[in-house]
């Protein structure tokens, strides 16, 4: 199970209105690459794949999670920070992660 957190949720609302993407599902998971072999993927989708977990998160978000994705997911909280010198963003917290790169966006397990 993946947790996201109230401010992450109200991210991920207020995208999938600008971007026109509202009752769409938020698909949570990683792909290969980044500085430390593995990255975060976050982007919404249209319809559930046969094997994709779904899971119901704060303020009726419809997340989905490929079984891949929750081998090296699973007990992770998305947050978000905005702002900043360094500027925001959605931020993983991973207790899966061995090693992460310093900009968050990729890890190793």
């Amino acid at each position: 199970m993946i947790n996201v957190t109230e401010k992450a949720a109200e991210e991920v609302i207020r995208l999938s209105k600008s971007q026109k993407k509202e009752g769409k599902f938020l698909r949570l998971g990683i792909e290969g690459g980044g500085c430390s072999g593995l990255s975060y993927l976050i982007k919404f989708e249209e319809e559930a794949g046969e094997f994709d977990t779904i899971q119901e998160g704060p303020a009726g978000i419809r997340i989905l999670i490929d079984p891949k994705s929750m081998v090296y997911l699973d007990g992770s909280v998305l947050d978000y920070q905005g702002g900043g010198l360094m500027g925001g963003g959605f931020k993983f917290q991973n207790p899966n992660a061995t090693h992460s790169c310093g900009c968050g966006t990729s890890f190793a397990v």
